[in-house]
């Protein structure tokens, strides 16, 4: 089955989650915010209100006060006014903004923000009456139905509890003095809200992981759009295989500049040059500090006959190290044994030119595994007659 008609039955990526967010898509939870404002709302009016009804009560009882004085200057009635509305002003402007940014923290803090413009922009693909019934019957609407639903009958258990239990004292209310009876209106205010930010609280939590689940749920993945995502930040397979094939060329011609540090050269014959260095001090084993193959292979010989390296032909042996070691590695275990064949064989025969030992016989011929060996069951080209 072709995978672009699979299912999107795959989580979202971290980069889809991040693609979106930048998008402006994120996981809004409508009710917290209304949790925030009612709450902070009554957090504020708690402290504020007998400060600011002080104030207002102030001024408002000299405005309506009229004397002579008022009566001769009329402009006096108008900076009275003045006074009443700068008065509310300052009881209600910071009660806004404190409102404000309590819901701006409340959103910020479940992740429920993203800085994109790209919401504002108007997309002509979602107008029209196909995509408009299809929102209709989302899921994500359904979800909202059934929430607001049961918002509704909450709130009615609510208001017909306080209600049944507050009807006898409402009747008295008009027969209490105004002081009184605004203090009486003031608790049952507190009381009648705390009832619905515990109506909404309950919500809140609710809403918060089922909009976080509906998100993740609109981003599913389906298998080709992974694969596809995959292609695009890791790259194609084939592109990175030759990038990496073409630095790791660069890095065997810029190592040609070492082989004059090398102990040793091992060619097969002109095809593969390995260049090794051992220092018993800082290296466990022999180390790879150039290698080539083909006219790099050619400049690692001359270079080292240039500085008088030992160039040791050993075809299997430089075809193996070239396979499997890579530039500043050491040789692998299997080939230990027949690295050290050779390094002695070159170790003795610098002793001979010293004058410190006798000249060693034929250059060994180093034992490597078969199975190291990358022209392994290849069928050698027929000669020419």
């Amino acid at each position: 089955m072709d995978s672009s008609t699979q299912d999107k039955n795959l989580p979202a990526t971290p980069r889809r989650l991040q693609k979106a967010r930048q998008d402006g898509q994120v996981p809004r939870a409508k009710d917290l915010s209304n949790l925030a404002v009612l709450g902070g709302g009554m957090v504020v009016l708690f402290v504020f209100v007998p400060w600011g009804y002080e104030r207002i009560r102030q001024a408002m009882q000299l405005s309506f006060t009229f004397d002579a004085h008022s009566i001769r200057h009329p402009e006096v009635i108008l900076e009275n006014l003045a006074l009443v509305l700068g008065e509310a002003l300052l009881f209600f402007l910071p009660l806004g903004l404190i409102v404000a940014v309590g819901a701006a923290l409340a959103q910020i803090a479940v992740g429920s923000y993203a800085w994109s413009a790209k919401p504002l922009t108007p997309e002509l693909s979602k107008i029209g009456v196909i995509s408009g019934f299809k929102r209709l019957f989302s899921r994500q609407q359904l979800f909202e139905v059934l929430k607001l639903i049961g918002i509704t009958v909450m709130l009615a258990a609510v208001a017909s509890l306080f209600v049944s239990t507050h009807l006898a004292e409402f009747g008295t209310l008009l027969l209490r003095p105004l002081e009184s009876a605004l203090s009486q209106l003031g608790r049952w205010f507190m009381v009648g809200v705390g009832g619905l930010l515990a109506v909404v609280l309950l919500v809140a939590l609710i809403d918060v992981p089922l909009q976080q689940y509906l998100h993740r749920h609109r981003l599913k993945m389906s298998l080709k759009e992974v694969k596809d995502e995959h292609k695009e930040t890791e790259g194609n397979p084939q592109i990175k295989g030759k990038l990496r094939q073409r630095q790791r060329e660069i890095a065997q011609g810029n190592s040609v500049s070492r082989v004059p540090a090398a102990d040793l050269v091992v060619m097969n014959p002109t095809h593969y040059a390995v260049a090794l260095k051992y220092d018993e001090k800082t290296m466990a084993a022999p180390h790879v500090i150039a290698k080539g193959a083909d006219l790099i292979a050619l400049r690692i010989r001359d270079m080292a006959k240039e500085h008088q390296v030992p160039v040791l032909q050993a075809p299997m042996l430089a075809r193996a190290l070239y396979a499997h070691t890579e530039i500043d590695q050491q040789v692998p275990a299997a080939l230990f044994t027949a690295v050290a064949q050779v390094l002695a064989y070159v170790y003795r025969l610098r002793a001979a030119l010293r004058g410190e030992g006798p000249m060693p016989g034929e250059p060994p011929q180093p034992q490597v595994p078969v199975e190291l060996d990358p022209h392994r069951g290849r069928t050698p080209a027929p000669t020419a007659r």
